[in-house]
């Protein structure tokens, strides 16, 4: 599985942004896909993720209520909607997957096999 994140962009505080992620490889029911972003001089943290198989999702709870992960399983995508961006989100966003992500949806990045490249989001005040 291979995945690639795009979208990213500069954008000021209060406005919205959306990431797409495109998966290509074989992709199946019982894997995850989450999202993860790394600020300057900060560690890679969870975002959100998303089973691939039926709608569970899961949030870090400092974007609850701003970003929505999403899916189009015959696309092969997954988006990030991000609302109400803050200067905060500020950071490089990646997509990984997870092959037993049905199961359950972790936020620890090492439960993630496959990454793809980031993209940048800069949140300016």
């Amino acid at each position: 599985v291979q995945l690639q994140a795009s979208g990213g962009g500069l954008v000021q505080a209060g406005e919205s942004l959306r990431l797409s992620c495109a998966i290509s490889g074989r992709i199946l029911n019982s894997y995850g896909v989450g999202w993860f972003r790394q600020a300057p001089g900060k560690e890679r943290e969870f975002v959100a993720a998303v089973r691939w198989a039926g709608d569970a999702t899961r949030y870090a709870d400092s974007v609850k209520g701003r970003f929505t992960i999403s899916k189009d399983n015959g696309k092969n995508m997954v988006y990030l909607q991000m609302n109400s961006l803050k200067t905060e989100d500020t950071a490089v966003y990646y997509c990984a997957s997870d092959r037993s992500g049905y199961y359950r949806l972790k936020s620890n990045q090492r439960d993630y096999q496959n990454w793809g490249k980031g993209t940048l989001v800069t949140v300016s005040s």
